[in-house]
């Protein structure tokens, strides 16, 4: 593994010595931007219900079309951003390097669900 891989897809903390993945995800919609910051804004909520007993803590803070956000799954803590755009909303976070080898399922559910949300039909 070479330390460009590791730059590029792990955020490495001096501070409390930890390794976590990236995970950043953009999911384009064709909505005007009020209505798909107010559908978006209870993902991790919505998440948190379908997901019973896998995604608990959820928070989740907005300020205008940006938000803050932090769950646990499985006992383990993500947390990051979203930010809702003219055609796209993007999420982007952190999960603990135990679980970077779930990174493309994590994104799979979050993408699907987001995607549900912003459809319009």
């Amino acid at each position: 593994m070479s330390l460009t891989y590791l730059y590029n897809n792990f955020d490495i903390s001096q501070h409390q010595l930890q390794i976590m993945a990236k995970l950043e995800i953009a999911i384009k919609h064709n909505l005007p931007p009020q209505e798909a910051l107010s559908r978006i804004q209870g993902l991790l909520e919505e998440l948190q219900r379908e997901q019973v007993g896998t995604v608990t803590d959820v928070t989740e803070t907005w300020n205008g079309n940006e938000g803050v956000f932090s769950f646990s799954a499985k006992g383990f803590d993500l947390s990051g951003k979203i930010k809702v755009e003219e055609n796209q909303v993007s999420i982007n976070g952190h999960l603990p390097f135990a679980l970077s080898f779930f990174k493309g399922r994590i994104s799979e559910v979050i993408r699907e669900k987001a995607g549900e949300l912003l459809s319009t039909s």
